[in-house]
């Protein structure tokens, strides 16, 4: 199983990026799909999850700027992230989970925000 993020990079504050994750999993549209970050020196926190009823969950520090999306169809799911703040700068790691049963994680993409 592979989890391929992308569309990571340097912007400045205020700007925006769309992070994408593609999976290569038999039965996508089964699995939760979250995104998670992790910044130099702090603990991975979750910043998003897409359940696979279509529900919506964020960090409190993202709501209004951030929007989970998913499309069964490509096995992918995508973080579009807008008014980006210095402090959103980390490695952004999507997963792939079914409760109780696995999980599987990406290998990361960097986002950097420069105020």
């Amino acid at each position: 199983v592979q989890l391929q993020a992308s569309g990571g990079g340097l912007v400045q504050a205020g700007g925006s990026l769309r992070l994408s994750c593609a999976a290569s999993l038999s039965r996508f549209s089964m699995y939760a799909m979250r995104w998670y970050r992790q910044a130099p020196g702090k603990q991975r926190e979750l910043v998003s999850i897409i359940t696979s009823d279509g529900n919506k969950n964020y960090a409190d520090s993202v709501k209004g700027r951030f929007t989970i999306s998913r499309d069964n169809a490509k096995n992918t799911v995508y973080l579009q992230m807008n008014n980006l703040k210095p402090e959103d700068t980390a490695v952004y790691y999507c997963n792939a989970w079914r409760v109780g049963i696995e999980e599987y994680w990406g290998q990361g993409t960097q986002v950097t925000v420069s105020s």
